[in-house]
């Protein structure tokens, strides 16, 4: 497979407000702050706010009050990035909030594509993937949209080639199959990652109207995804230990691994390892026997491909 259809439904209409967004993830990491996390006195018992006031928090970045208001308030266009330094500093955000923080006030200009554009997966790179024989690998796009995967990815989450393709998407599968809450020991923390990955993607891509409708879709059929939405946390896709408990071969614990691709940098490859001569990669070794028969014999996950 040399390419792979973007999801096939209806658009939103509208983006994500770039403005509205500044607005509230400023807003939200301010309030996550109290006043002694930051060496600022604070006078009075009671506040009306939750953690840092705009004026504590523009005194902190060294700039006036009047223009972290302005800021706040979605006016991002002029920001300089040495002011910009310097609120992420006095915020205390990390990489990956400093970097979405540019990109919602400083918002790129894009030459717009069709929307229906399909994404290419290098005939290399599928290679590469197959060639991955104890390795469980994937190649994500910047939706969480699952690109390609090799056999044993295929045995250890379920295949995906018989879902139809817009459900071929990690946010639909964590929010929207139940199985998926059984496989991830710690669902609540990959539920998280997910959101988080889908929000730093958001704010890349305000205008991105399939990445839009995949917030919405979320949103109306998930309480979670909409309380997770709404914390406006951020994360990039690095590296972690994913807890599962498959099926068939019980507890496996594996180490993720990132890698964005140098000439396609929003699409991810993915790979999962266990540590060497360990129950999981044991575990994996007998998946990796069994093959196709491994995902079909496990209840509720999408059974593996036969080719």
């Amino acid at each position: 497979m040399d390419e792979y259809p973007e999801p096939v439904h209806e658009p939103a209409t509208g983006a994500l407000d770039p403005r509205a967004e500044l607005s509230e993830f400023l807003r939200t990491r301010r309030a996550r702050l109290k006043p002694e996390d930051v060496g600022v006195q604070s006078f009075g018992r009671y506040r009306r706010v939750p953690g840092l006031r705009r004026e504590e928090l523009a005194q902190l970045a060294g700039v006036s009050v009047a223009y972290y208001t302005r800021l706040e308030q979605g006016n991002g266009q002029h920001v300089s990035a040495e002011v910009l330094d310097a609120i992420a500093r006095a915020l205390r955000l990390s990489d990956a909030e400093h970097a979405h923080l540019t990109h919602l006030a400083k918002p790129k200009q894009r030459k717009k594509k069709p929307a229906g554009r399909t994404q290419h997966v290098r005939g290399h790179l599928r290679t590469l993937l197959d060639t991955m024989d104890g390795v469980p690998a994937t190649l994500v796009g910047r939706r969480g949209d699952l690109l390609a995967w090799n056999r044993m990815a295929a045995a250890v989450f379920g295949d995906w080639a018989e879902l139809p393709p817009q459900e071929q998407n990690w946010p639909r599968l964590v929010f929207l199959r139940p199985e998926y809450r059984d496989l991830f020991v710690d669902w609540q923390d990959k539920a998280n990652d997910v959101v988080a990955q889908l929000r730093m993607a958001a704010g890349s891509h305000p205008d991105d109207p399939r990445l839009s409708a995949l917030v919405g879709e979320l949103s109306v059929k998930s309480e979670e995804f909409r309380r997770l939405w709404a914390t406006h946390d951020v994360k990039d896709r690095c590296h972690s230990v994913q807890r599962l408990h498959h099926p068939l071969v019980g507890e496996l614990d594996l180490r993720v691994e990132s890698f964005r691709q140098a000439d396609a940098p929003e699409q991810m490859l993915v790979t999962y390892h266990a540590e060497p001569n360990s129950p999981s990669a044991e575990a994996l070794r007998l998946l990796a026997s069994w093959g196709t028969d491994a995902t079909r014999a496990g209840t509720g996950m999408p059974p593996a491909r036969t080719t």
